[in-house]
């Protein structure tokens, strides 16, 4: 549980506080309990096998990026992470300060930057990772092989369609209703 409530006590709340609102209220209840499992599925990780490891979720993630991967351009580690440039740029250097990973320059563009996992981000990949794994069966413990599959399988079609459709559906709204400006005035870029 992340909260002080169960998702049932919430679902039940959200019916009467907007029991004669028409909404879409399956896809309401899909969304809602993908966000809820998504913070209780990281928040037992953080405070169970990563805590051990003195790594946060998206040290973790980064790491996990890097160990897949291997070395890449920050601009990509952070889009495939799904965080921005600004927090990778924290994520990286205390990684860093670990001796976890390596930075250089990039061989064609001094602007850029390349990160790598060090032998010792590799070693403790390696070590981590079967230990995340037996808690990622903990948390899915509940369902069948078949249903982790077909579960998975249907939040790859929710991810495909943002990948896909995501964009231009941003787009459509911020045009019907553009956005406001940035707190301290700065704009959005267009474009």
């Amino acid at each position: 549980m992340t909260g002080r409530h169960t998702v049932e006590q919430t679902e039940l709340a959200v019916l009467a506080k907007l029991g004669q609102v028409p909404l879409l209220r399956a896809q309401m209840a899909a969304v809602a309990n993908i966000h809820r499992a998504a913070a209780a599925v990281r928040q037992h990780l953080e405070n169970s096998v990563l805590r051990g490891a003195q790594l946060s979720w998206t040290s973790f993630v980064v790491l996990w990026v890097l160990w897949i991967w291997g070395e890449m351009e920050t601009r990509y580690i952070a889009e495939e992470a799904g965080i921005s440039k600004g927090t990778l740029t924290g994520v990286a250097r205390t990684l860093e300060s670990r001796g976890l990973v390596e930075r250089s320059d990039h061989p064609s563009d001094g602007r850029m930057v390349l990160l790598r996992l060090s032998p010792a981000g590799e070693e403790l990949m390696a070590e981590l990772f079967p230990r995340f794994n037996q808690e990622e069966a903990f948390v899915s413990g509940a369902l069948s092989d078949e249903e982790c599959e077909q579960l998975a399988g249907m939040l790859r079609r929710i991810v495909g369609t943002l990948e896909r459709d995501g964009e231009a559906r941003r787009a459509e709204l911020a045009e019907a209703a553009p956005p406001p400006p940035r707190p301290g005035g700065r704009r959005r870029r267009e474009g």
